[in-house]
């Protein structure tokens, strides 16, 4: 299926502290650029899309960036109150899950692009941040090559086209390339936040025994 690669099944993502940004963002795809490229096999990336939108703190998010929207009135359409609110959460889940598989499930299994984030983990801060930042028009393929980032960039435009189906209002070109780029600038802040969070956790979060 999809030109699946003949390598050996690897395990499943275990849940750990590094699996989630702060506690929230899902961080199941990212793995240090030095270490030994091995491809995944279509089950992978779908498991790693599955987790990504399963995982319980994308729901908090969701309610968070819904409640967001209510204050400042945005998805006018659907008013305010419970049900208005309601409306918005389920766009909210909706844009990341339908986000999450088209860009790292279903895309990169039909363009044989590796969804992961290679962290760089080395050289100075802006540096790391323009390569953070650059990976959403940057990937990997199946065989280890950077190569341009079809995946991301086609799957949050048909997540954008999508949309429409739920936001009421929102349906002409100019919304459509405005959904397109927050979901890019999104996608691009959450890399930098993968890039330097093991270098925040360990400073900040870490305790430090001493004998």
């Amino acid at each position: 299926m999809f030109g699946q690669t003949n390598v050996p099944e690897p395990q499943e993502i275990p849940s750990s502290p590094n699996s989630r940004v702060l506690g929230v963002l899902p961080n199941y795809r990212t793995v240090d650029d030095a270490s030994t490229f091995e491809p995944l096999t279509v089950r992978r990336k779908f498991y790693i899309g599955y987790k990504d939108s399963t995982d319980y703190p994308i729901f908090f998010l969701a309610a968070g960036l819904a409640g967001l929207a209510q204050l400042t009135d945005e998805h006018a359409a659907f008013r305010q109150g419970l049900k208005g609110y309601g409306k918005r959460l389920g766009g909210s889940v909706g844009d990341q899950v339908i986000g999450n598989l088209l860009t790292e499930s279903v895309l990169p299994s039909l363009l044989h692009e590796d969804p992961r984030y290679f962290r760089r983990g080395h050289g100075g801060i802006w540096s790391r941040t323009g390569y953070a930042a650059s990976r959403v028009l940057v990937a990997r393929n199946d065989h280890g090559n950077w190569t341009f980032n079809f995946a991301e960039v086609g799957g949050n435009a048909i997540g954008a086209a999508i949309a429409n189906a739920y936001y009421p209002g929102e349906r002409n070109w100019g919304d459509n390339v405005q959904r397109f780029s927050s979901q890019m600038a999104t996608d691009a802040f959450s890399q930098i936040l993968k890039e330097f969070w093991p270098d925040i956790k360990r400073k900040y979060f870490t305790r430090h025994t001493h004998s």
